[in-house]
């Protein structure tokens, strides 16, 4: 299966994009933002689970990094609200569930050999966040691979993305505005290599996820 895998063009995807489909475990279903792969994929997603919603226990041989966006996300290390950043290292394994219901975004297979740090952090806490100049900045992770963080800017307030090594955004409050077009909540947006572009928050400001660096590899 392949889906927005020529990572030497941009892809957008809106809510008005969002085809859920049924995943193999029943009551889980999700949004194919990119994938290569079927069920053992390089994918990045949107994912919703039902209430009581159970996952079978499975590795990561190549990594796993989830944010919660919704309700309260489980598994073997604990339970997991909205604003929770998780990543699991390759060789890392799980058995997730919900028992209210979430929706998490998932980024899989897209971590390098060698890779061992397990995050876990709470980024409705003020003390992960710091002021950069006019927006405030959530630090999630970083190397020499990739940067991500979370990022609130003010009204008008332009988005500096460092798009050398690609770069791409998920929209989690407000809007985020490339020339007259608004991109709202739920918004995602890939960014290749070298791309030129001028983003600038929405007149409520915007809150976003934002991922620098780890397309470098990915081009021929």
């Amino acid at each position: 299966m392949l889906i927005h895998s020529d990572f030497s063009r941009r892809a957008i995807v809106t809510p008005a994009d969002h085809d859920w489909v049924a995943s193999p475990q029943s009551g889980v279903e999700r949004v194919m933002l990119d994938r290569i792969g079927s069920e053992r994929a390089r994918a990045t997603s949107l994912v919703r689970y039902q209430p009581h919603s159970v996952f079978p226990a499975h590795g990561h041989p190549s990594g796993e990094e989830i944010l919660v966006l919704d309700g309260t996300f489980s598994d073997d290390s604990g339970d997991y609200g909205a604003g929770w950043y998780l990543r699991n290292p390759p060789g890392s394994s799980h058995q997730p569930s919900s028992t209210e219901g979430a929706l998490i975004f998932v980024k899989l297979w897209q971590m390098p050999e060698g890779e061992s740090t397990t995050v876990r952090l709470d980024t409705h806490d003020p003390a992960a966040w710091h002021r950069e100049g006019a927006h405030e900045v959530c630090p999630l992770y970083q190397s020499a691979y990739e940067q991500v963080s979370l990022q609130r800017l003010p009204s008008g307030a332009p988005v500096s993305v460092d798009t050398q090594g690609g770069a791409e955004l998920l929209v989690l409050d407000g809007q985020l505005v490339e020339g007259r077009e608004p991109f709202g909540r739920g918004s995602w947006m890939r960014l290749p290599p070298g791309a030129v572009c001028t983003l600038t928050a929405g007149a409520d400001g915007v809150t976003i996820y934002l991922k620098a660096g780890h397309l470098a590899g990915l081009i021929p």
